[in-house]
């Protein structure tokens, strides 16, 4: 399954994968999920949000243990975020028939789609909309880079965006969600364990920052004639560093646009996006307001007008604690499973508040994430097949 996914996507300059929602590479990747499932004799479902379901079992049952995660990438990511979830689903459903159980409950695989928000800018699509977290309207007046809309690239893609919008129904079918992830730092490398469990995800949430200026040539305009948004906004870079370190949080300015875009124009727009993470709400507040202050006054020095806009935000997510406290027993044996916080959002976070949810997570040798450089061991990508077949069986057959 993995030399099958491997070069779906996959830039060969950069090394990395460029599996954008709704793309070539996407549908490519949809095409193999789908393979994977009728390959299996599995019931294939495609919701009303495009998301991919496989079904072992009667999915009207009720009460079904689904597990999965999604294939798309962030620009240039690595091959692990989210596709391992979904190649160990299989994997460990294969498991699960090799031993012979006998399950008692639905068991069902999932790939949510558009997870990272590389291409609209909003993270979770898929599970925000069958949650009722993200409007259709909403979901209508997201727009990519080049203007094209999300229902003119879901309908390019052979879907019908007009079904949008919240799928209690089908939340109703599912007893316990578990997804299966890469971890996205080095607490598992640092104890020398193979698995984890979550306990939560940090607060997060993105900011849009619009600092207008005036565009005038580059080689005529006099210093103190300028008014130059690019200043306001490296000055604010810099405040984000600041406040996330005095906070004990993280706070990145990872994308960037600027108008006219010129070597030789002063720009008349800078627009950045903050993504801004902490352990807990007060701690993030404290960053997003003391970025949003340095901001203004910079803005004001040069004089720039600034607009600020949250584009989204995802409150602290404890996971279910009777089911994390299940997956730590079944897990558990002779020695405890490591149980862990992390600061990256995860369609299980955005189902949280709908269902019992619950994450494990497989050990990240170097803690690199979103980068060609994202890796993890074959032995401990198999511990986590294992380890997810020894919880798919511990939910699913009691």
């Amino acid at each position: 399954m993995w030399a099958e996914l491997r070069p779906i996507g996959r830039d060969a300059g950069s090394g990395g994968y460029r599996r954008y929602a709704w793309t070539a590479a996407d549908q490519d990747c949809r095409a193999w999920f789908r393979a994977q499932a009728e390959a299996r004799g599995l019931t294939y479902e495609l919701d009303r949000n495009g998301n991919q379901w496989a079904w072992l079992g009667d999915p009207a049952a009720g009460d079904a243990v689904v597990t999965g995660s999604h294939l798309d990438s962030v620009p240039d990511g690595g091959a692990f975020d989210g596709p391992l979830g979904v190649v160990s689903s299989f994997a460990a459903l294969d498991e699960l028939r090799a031993r012979g159980v006998q399950l008692t409950r639905p068991l069902a695989i999932t790939n949510f789609g558009d997870e990272e928000g590389a291409r609209f800018g909003l993270a979770c699509v898929g599970s925000r909309l069958t949650a009722g977290l993200l409007t259709k309207e909403q979901a209508f007046a997201l727009r990519d880079a080049d203007g094209v809309s999300l229902p003119r690239a879901m309908e390019a893609a052979g879907l019908d965006p007009d079904t949008l919008g919240a799928d209690p129904e089908r939340l109703a079918r599912i007893g316990a969600f578990v997804e299966l992830h890469v971890e996205q730092g080095r607490a598992l490398d640092l104890s020398g364990d193979r698995v984890g469990i979550a306990s939560a995800i940090w607060p997060h949430g993105r900011w849009r920052y619009d600092f207008h200026g005036e565009a005038n040539h580059a080689g005529t305009t006099r210093l103190v004639d300028r008014r130059d948004p690019m200043l306001a906004y490296a000055e604010t870079v810099l405040a984000a560093r600041r406040e996330a370190e005095l906070a004990g949080a993280v706070a990145t300015f990872g994308k960037v646009a600027v108008e006219p875009n010129g070597v030789n124009a002063i720009p008349s727009l800078v627009r950045g996006w903050l993504d801004a993470r902490a352990a807990d709400e007060a701690s993030l507040d404290q960053v997003v307001d003391g970025v949003r202050k340095a901001a203004g006054e910079y803005a004001d020095r040069h004089g720039i007008d600034l607009a600020v806009t949250r584009e989204s935000f995802t409150p602290v997510v404890e996971f279910a604690h009777a089911l994390r406290d299940e997956l730590a027993r079944i897990l558990g044996g002779d020695t405890p499973v490591p149980v862990l916080g992390t600061g990256a959002g995860h369609d299980a976070g955005i189902l949280s508040g709908a269902v019992p949810t619950a994450m494990l997570f497989v050990r990240n040798p170097t803690g690199v994430s979103h980068s060609p450089a994202e890796s993890a061991e074959e032995d401990d990508c198999v511990a986590g097949v294992l380890a997810l077949a020894d919880v798919l069986e511990g939910l699913a057959c009691r």
